[in-house]
């Protein structure tokens, strides 16, 4: 079987489209420059704000992200990964309007707290306020039954201020030691509050808490996509 090419839509931040790129590379499993696969990745920071679109009724960034698709397509994608939980609230638009498959982060990220957490009935979920806002995790696990807990609305800002926050936040100072505790305080009310799995729904998370652990199992939604889109590629599944 020829390999198929994946194309990433990044830029929805470009830390996390170039840690997707990363982790595909990783879980290809090379011995030579030829056994790595065709990776396309369109970083376009220039989109207009998710968050903006569905807290404040902003600018869609539907026509950007299908045109970002189209670009991929053209340059030879076969498949196209959106490199951003959030932006997932657009997909069924985004996907109808480009010929080539998708793969979902959300539905991966669940499938996946599923396999390690057999008859889990709560999952916390770290996300950004729009993602929570916009019920994205919750479509997901209504398939399987498993119920989102979310944190308290005074947590929520502390979540978002670990990725938004211009004096500290992860997009405009990268991995800071208040965006870490931000980040850990979410993770520790979430368990308190009885998650049996929590899933690091935004693509910057992973890149604020690194390795750390904690009392139940952490779900990646990049690796767990990027193993996919692996899978996917080399036609494994």
């Amino acid at each position: 079987m020829k390999e198929k090419v994946i194309g990433i839509m990044g830029g929805m931040g470009p830390e996390a489209g170039i840690d997707l790129f990363s982790r595909i590379t990783s879980q290809t499993h090379a011995k030579c420059d030829t056994d790595h696969l065709h990776v396309i990745l369109d970083s376009n920071p220039k989109m207009p704000s998710r968050q903006d679109a569905i807290l404040r009724g902003g600018e869609s960034p539907v026509p950007a992200m299908i045109a970002t698709a189209q670009n991929l397509v053209r340059a030879g994608a076969d498949v196209i990964i959106i490199g951003a939980n959030t932006a997932h609230y657009f997909y069924d638009e985004v996907a109808a309007a480009v010929e080539v498959p998708f793969l979902h982060i959300i539905d991966e990220a669940v499938k996946e707290t599923i396999r390690q957490v057999p008859g889990i009935q709560k999952v916390g979920v770290m996300a950004t306020t729009a993602a929570m806002q916009a019920r994205v995790y919750e479509k997901s696990c209504g398939k399987f039954d498993v119920e989102v807990l979310c944190p308290a609305p005074e947590v929520q800002d502390v979540m978002q201020k670990a990725i938004f926050d211009h004096d500290f936040g992860f997009k405009y100072n990268g991995r800071t030691k208040e965006c870490v505790a931000a980040a850990v305080s979410v993770a520790e009310h979430l368990i308190a509050r009885g998650a049996e799995a929590l899933i690091m729904g935004c693509t910057e998370i992973p890149l604020i808490l690194g390795e750390r652990t904690f009392a139940v199992p952490v779900i990646d939604p990049n690796e767990i996509i990027a193993c996919a889109a692996v899978k996917y590629a080399k036609g494994l599944e």
